[in-house]
């Protein structure tokens, strides 16, 4: 395909763009040039999935408004197939199947030197910093590709990078025989159900408002939900553990009071990582709460590059993970703006879409 495309300098594809300051994205025709600068790919994309981080940029909130540059071809979580390498490339090659690692880190700031690239300062983010996957080509670097075992459906090989935010978070701290809590069960959140168990929980408490995603949830072998609408979450945690708290807690909720309250009951020598954004600041009794408690806090950022991505893989392999329970819809690219309301209004797992091979459909 490299000399195939040799003397091709563009391909026509269809994409979905932010580019108006309003809600909604534009489908249209738009090209991609096939020059490739140094240590880059240009992959084909099979499937791509949505985020809530694509919402975000669907509505245009405040953080959209504050950090894309429009117009901006938009998506990050993919799988695909390299159709041109670089000549300088060596790490993929022709036919890879590869996902993306969407972080592009610097390689170069004290925290890429030291091994921890996730909280690298200068991280630019495919499909929020430059164009993205939601079309049917991308160009990212070599660096970023995660190759991938053929044998796995492009469904499951489409979702690992929000897989990995899950795995990040709730295996930061071990869980094996542990009580788990997951507050919040949005995608990254039941994914983060079905990978405590996975990793053997003792138990897995999810805590979730939406009717549905408490249904996935138990689906997927949470051993309690609780709805905060309807019940007392300190009260009903501290009852399933027998008085003394979550072990382990992962938050994918960023909601004030459900992160306050999760404080309360996490066990004394607790581990809380935190992946949900709160639009609120949070008011904590540190004393009691974190430092008599010996409690470990941690904040969570992408997934460890590339360590969090080679416990995927395992798990992929192991067979104990339920992505295609997860995978609640299968839609067109074209349909985007209806998959965006679909997550807005929160009764699905995750969404997969599939990029059109007809540029004028």
């Amino acid at each position: 395909m490299t000399r195939l495309l040799d003397n091709v300098l563009e391909l026509e594809m269809m994409a979905v763009v932010k580019d108006k300051e309003d809600i909604g994205f534009s489908y249209i025709k738009k090209t991609i040039s096939t020059v490739l600068e140094p240590g880059e790919v240009l992959i084909e994309v099979k499937t791509a999935s949505f985020c809530g981080t694509d919402y975000h940029i669907y509505t245009y909130n405040n953080w959209a408004r504050n950090r894309l540059n429009l117009p901006l071809t938009v998506g990050h979580e993919f799988s695909g197939e390299i159709i041109k390498i670089a000549d300088d490339v060596t790490r993929v090659k022709m036919g890879d199947i590869v996902s993306a690692e969407t972080h592009i880190i610097c390689d170069e700031c004290e925290f890429c030197l030291r091994g921890e690239g996730h909280i690298c300062q200068n991280t630019k983010v495919i499909g929020v910093d430059r164009d993205g996957c939601f079309a049917k080509y991308i160009k990212i670097p070599a660096k970023n590709c995660f190759v991938n075992d053929k044998k796995h459906s492009l469904l499951e090989l489409s979702v690992q990078e929000p897989l990995g935010n899950a795995v990040h978070t709730i295996t930061h701290f071990p869980i094996e025989n542990k009580d788990v809590v997951v507050l919040g069960c949005g995608p990254i959140g039941i994914m983060a159900v079905d990978v405590a168990r996975a990793y053997n929980a003792k138990k897995v408490i999810a805590i979730e408002i939406n009717e549905f995603r408490r249904n996935l949830a138990k689906k997927l072998g949470a051993d309690y939900i609780i709805n905060p609408l309807e019940e007392d979450v300190y009260e009903k945690v501290m009852e399933y553990t027998n008085g003394m708290g979550a072990d382990v807690i992962g938050d994918f909720s960023g909601n004030k009071t459900a992160i306050e309250t999760a404080f309360k009951y996490l066990k004394h020598g607790g581990g809380f990582a935190i992946l949900g954004i709160p639009d609120e600041n949070i008011t904590l009794n540190v004393t009691d709460d974190i430092v008599f408690k010996g409690a470990r806090v941690y904040g969570v950022t992408g997934r460890r590059i590339y360590d969090t991505w080679y416990q995927i893989r395992d798990l992929l392999e192991s067979n104990k993970l339920h992505l295609s329970e997860i995978i609640t819809h299968q839609m067109p690219l074209s349909k985007i703006n209806e998959a965006a309301e679909i997550m807005g209004k929160k009764n699905c797992g995750k969404i997969v879409l599939f990029p059109g091979d007809d540029i004028n459909e």
